[in-house]
Formats: C-alpha cells, structure tokens, sequence
C-alpha cells in the first residue's frame, strides 16, 4: 500500500506564504511524477504545480512567479512553498503521485493521492 501524507495547510492573510509538504511511504519502487492540486468549493480539481522525476516542473498560470514545487534527494516528500498568496488561492490542496509499486505480475503504476489540506487566504 503506498500512502500520501500532506501537512502545512492553514489560514494566512493576503499576501502570506505557507509551505506544504507531501510524503509517499509504503512498498514504493519508484515514484514518478509528483504533484500539486486544488480544489475550491463548486469547481473542479485543477493542477496546481508538478514535478518530474528528472526535476523538470510545470505550473499553472495562476500560480507562476508565486509558488514554487520542489522534492528532496530521496523523492519522496513534495513540496509547494507558496508566497504573495491572494483569496483566490483558497482551496482544498491534495498531492497525488505516479508511482511504481512491485505486484506479483510485476512493477505497477498507480495514481495515489493524499487526504487534502485546507488552506484558506483572508483578504
């Protein structure tokens, strides 16, 4: 079983930063791409940032120049520093992965997401 723990959501004033962390832990063989997402109330789930295995990142508009996606050596945390934060941002953030887990017909890859965090910018 492979699970995704985020932590670092809260409540921060226009302008703020918070920092979320994701860590995968379980029978992992490889994790592949990690990510960011949202999603506000009423609206669909959207790609916030994401992160390659090689390092490589994409952004969402909305985000570019104000979040930056980053993972440690070992890649199995992600995180998103999030700075100039606008009421916009407000949402409910979750990490997913791509990751390869060993199965007895071989190495599988799955989507895994985590529980999701708050986070909630007051104007």
């Amino acid at each position: 079983q492979v699970q995704l723990v985020e932590s670092g959501g809260g409540l921060v004033q226009a302008g703020g930063s918070l920092r979320l962390s994701c860590t995968a832990s379980g029978i992992i063989f490889s994790i592949n791409t990690m990510g960011w997402y949202r999603q506000a109330p009423g609206k669909q789930r959207d790609l916030v940032a994401a992160i390659a295995s090689g390092g490589s990142t994409n952004y969402a508009d909305s985000v570019k120049g104000r979040f930056t996606i980053s993972r440690d050596n070992a890649k199995t945390t992600v995180y998103l520093q999030m700075n100039s934060l606008k009421p916009e941002d407000t949402a409910v953030y979750y990490c997913k992965g791509k990751i390869d887990t060993r199965q007895t017909m071989g190495v599988m890859t799955g989507d895994y997401w985590g529980q999701g965090t708050q986070v909630t910018v007051s104007s």
